[in-house]
This record gives structure tokens, C-alpha cells and sequence, in this order.
């Protein structure tokens, strides 16, 4: 039973990745769900409370400010969900290979809004959402193509999550809602991730993730399997 974020961490490195934790778990894995809590009801976890121990929601934004070896990002069938350092040169193999963001866009498998973006992060290491609006020159009625450009970026495996910001007064006080922060993959892993995927061809990922999935949930649909490796 998972009862608080060190309890989590410790699922998630033996699961090595998860559908983020609530909602829909997509048939595929969840380690924590919404509604999960109210089974056990002597159960500490509770979503949004704010309590960095045992809410979930808190628990994203956790592994990336305390950990180097978990990934968090819109991922798996375009929501959030998580990956271990063990685990992530086997989606790399699957969804990108041995392709460079150049090559993908050249071939046409990347936006043309998706490449203002990365080039704009790219050139910044890492930038929050409404900065890199404001420096790639998206307009507010822009905003459904930009929202797709990143989570196409994330779920090609290009920009992922790396922290969160708030927007800064003329004061350089902090202030309103957080906003999300986004880095390359290659800022956020150290370059052996990418040497290790480029030895392992798209078939053999395919193979070691769906064993594993099926270890962690056997009634999983190979098809919906297919969609949560290749994106």
C-alpha cells in the first residue's frame, strides 16, 4: 500500500514507469488513481491538499526538484505519466532511435509550431510555458496550436517537464499560478541515456516494455500497449 511519497518512489523505480497518478490509468498501469483512497479509507494519501508527503498531485513536480533518475511529462497517450531512468532508453529506441529533432522535422513528423518552440527552449536550456509564449511570439488566440507543439514535443520525447515557475513582477516578486517548466530531454539526461537507446533497435523496446506491462497489469490489450510505447 502506498501511503506516502517515499512509499511511491519506491513503486515506481521497481514499476519503471506509470500513467500519471489519476484518472484513467488508459488500461495500461497506474500506480494511484483518483477515488484509490476512498477504498482504504485509514489511507493518508489524498489529492490536493498540498501536502508534499501524501498528495499525489505534489508528488510530479517532487521527483523532479529531489531526484536524477525519474522523467514526468505529457507522455503516455498525451496526459502525464512517468519514467525511470532505466526505463527511458527503451521508449527513446521506440519513439525516436536514433533520429535527431533535425531529422524528424525534415521528414515532417514535427510542427512547424513545435519547432518555434524547441528552438525557442533549445536556446534557453530550459523556459516556463508563459515565457516561452511570450519569446516565440505565440498571440492568445494561438493557444490550442501551442498546447498541441508541446505536448507533441513531450510525447516525440524532445522537451520534457523540468520544474515549475511562477510568473515575476516588476518587483521580481513571485506571483499567481505556477506555470510549467521545460527543458530539452538532453539537458534533463545525462548523455549515456541517449548512447544506451542507440543500441537498441525499435523492436527489442517494444519487446521489454510489453513484458513489462503485462507484469503489471495481464489484462492490458496489446494494441493499447502498441499506442502507449510509440505514442
Amino acid at each position: 500500500m502506498i501511503t506516502n511519497y517515499n512509499d511511491f518512489v519506491t513503486e515506481l523505480l521497481a514499476a519503471g514507469f506509470s500513467v500519471s497518478t489519476g484518472g484513467n490509468d488508459e488500461g495500461i498501469f497506474g500506480l494511484i488513481k483518483y477515488g484509490w483512497n476512498e477504498e482504504v479509507p485509514d489511507n493518508p494519501v489524498r489529492w490536493h491538499t498540498g501536502d508534499p508527503e501524501t498528495d499525489p498531485w505534489e508528488w510530479r513536480m517532487r521527483v523532479l526538484d529531489e531526484r536524477d533518475d525519474i522523467a514526468y511529462a505529457k507522455i503516455f497517450f498525451r496526459k502525464g505519466g512517468f519514467i525511470t531512468k532505466e526505463w527511458y532508453p527503451y521508449f527513446l529506441a521506440a519513439r525516436r532511435g536514433r533520429m535527431t529533432f533535425e531529422d524528424e522535422y525534415n521528414e515532417g513528423k514535427i510542427s512547424h509550431f513545435a519547432k518555434r518552440i524547441y528552438e525557442t527552449v533549445a536556446e534557453q536550456d530550459c523556459l516556463a510555458l508563459h515565457d516561452i509564449k511570450q519569446l516565440a511570439g505565440f498571440k492568445r488566440e494561438d493557444k490550442a496550436k501551442f498546447d498541441n507543439a508541446v505536448t507533441e514535443l513531450q510525447m516525440r520525447m524532445h522537451l520534457t517537464i523540468c520544474g515549475r515557475k511562477q510568473k515575476t513582477s516588476h518587483k521580481g516578486e513571485g506571483y499567481g499560478w505556477h506555470s510549467t517548466v521545460l527543458c530539452t530531454t538532453e539537458k534533463f539526461w545525462v548523455a549515456e541515456i541517449f548512447d544506451e537507446a542507440s543500441q537498441i533497435s525499435a523492436a527489442q523496446a517494444h519487446e521489454m516494455i510489453s513484458e513489462q506491462v503485462y507484469k503489471l497489469n495481464p489484462n492490458a490489450i496489446g494494441k493499447k500497449i502498441a499506442k502507449f510505447i510509440y505514442g
